[in-house]
């Protein structure tokens, strides 16, 4: 007896609401094929429980997928940019960031725009006269406003969309606004706010981290330990052997899954963001003082050369390039190497050209794919890391 006010189940497949005629006629036909006990089918169709034979699911949902997947030309990856550098950043056990890194902030935001741009959502303006000023100084635009799943992406992507009706800005100025390194008190609503947090507790839904709460003296404070350590390791893996790599050949192990979408450009900008932002010193922890002076100066010419458009027109460490802060260190730390009787043992402009190659490869109609364009403009923005804070 059911009551009047709540929900009625209906039961299938077994239930005891057939009729006496059904139950009559179901002893009189022989059964074919099937010897299963009737309550071993006596089960709820459709649902997602224990016992269940189906789950629901939106037809749209995967087509939709499909020509995302199709549009950008890749699948995406499971963390984006932004987690896998604050995961590098991040202490194992501690579960928090040092306390004396300044960069991380600044680098994230630019990060932001980096994914933004892989996820074609942002580009740069094709305006034919963009060409005669800076790359960091050519103005971006929206040019699809769906959302993509990740709450800190969509937010600045609907900042950008909102702002975009009122005023163009460039890639050095939606940078600075991002962080908040703005004079400009009526733009300060445009900053995102605890970012590093934000990017914590996504990596704790994906299961990577996990919170706890410490006592540091005075107050506690959420911390978030690394919980799957396999995740780490594997970043670790990848930017240690595409900063190791002593073949133009790509190693397969430098990259992200087969399928992901852009990943030797992924790969690229990881390295780089994790060097501006001061944490890819984690990374290096099994590696001796020569090799980490190499991995070093490896990320410098890599920086080098992807800091300008078209890619690989930077000129690195080798020949005459645009002097960067970044390739300023590398051949410091060159020089330092060849007084401390340690030679380079092979070419790394030949490998770092190498690596440009199979980016241009990804970018869709090469020089004019204004994406990846903004790309290196903000990898020059945040190759000037050190002057400007």
């Amino acid at each position: 007896m059911s009551s009047s006010g709540g929900l009625s189940r209906r039961r299938v497949g077994g239930g005891a609401s057939s009729s006496n005629a059904d139950d009559d006629d179901a002893a009189q036909r022989p059964a074919v094929g099937n010897t299963t006990p009737p309550s071993a089918n006596n089960h709820h169709a459709g649902s997602a429980f224990e016992g269940g034979s189906k789950i629901a699911f939106d037809p749209r949902d995967l087509q939709q997928d499909a020509s995302e997947e199709a549009r950008i030309r890749g699948k995406m990856p499971r963390l984006t940019i932004m987690e896998e550098v604050l995961l590098l950043g991040i202490k194992d056990k501690q579960g928090y960031l040092s306390f004396w890194n300044d960069n991380i902030s600044y680098a994230l935001r630019g990060c932001i725009l980096i994914e933004l741009a892989l996820r074609r959502r942002i580009a740069l303006v094709r305006d034919p006269n963009r060409r005669r000023i800076p790359v960091t100084e050519r103005i971006v635009e929206v040019i699809d406003d769906r959302q993509t799943g990740e709450t800190i992406l969509d937010e600045a992507l609907k900042m950008m969309k909102a702002q975009q009706e009122v005023e163009q800005m460039s890639i050095n100025s939606w940078i600075d606004l991002l962080s908040g390194e703005t004079w400009n008190v009526m733009k300060i609503g445009f900053q995102l706010k605890q970012v590093r947090e934000r990017l914590a507790k996504g990596l704790v839904d994906k299961g990577v981290l996990r919170t706890e709460k410490r006592n540091f003296l005075l107050f506690d404070m959420a911390t978030h330990p690394v919980a799957d350590v396999r995740t780490k390791e594997s970043i670790i893996n990848r930017v240690v052997t595409l900063l190791t790599s002593t073949t133009t050949a790509l190693p397969p192990a430098a990259l992200d899954k087969e399928g992901v979408q852009c990943r030797v450009l992924r790969a690229v900008c990881l390295v780089c963001a994790a060097y501006t932002a001061s944490v890819l010193d984690n990374a290096f922890g099994r590696l001796g003082y020569e090799e980490r002076e190499a991995a070093f100066q490896r990320c410098d010419e890599i920086l080098g050369e992807f800091v300008t458009w078209p890619y690989g027109t930077g000129g690195g460490l080798s020949s005459g390039g645009p002097m960067t802060p970044a390739t300023a260190a590398g051949r410091r730390r060159q020089a330092s190497r060849l007084a401390s009787g340690g030679g380079l043992e092979i070419s790394g402009r030949e490998v770092v050209l190498g690596l440009v190659q199979e980016v241009r490869k990804e970018a869709v109609g090469g020089e004019e794919d204004v994406g990846f364009e903004l790309i290196a403009g903000v990898l020059e923005v945040l190759s000037k890391l050190d002057s400007l804070l």
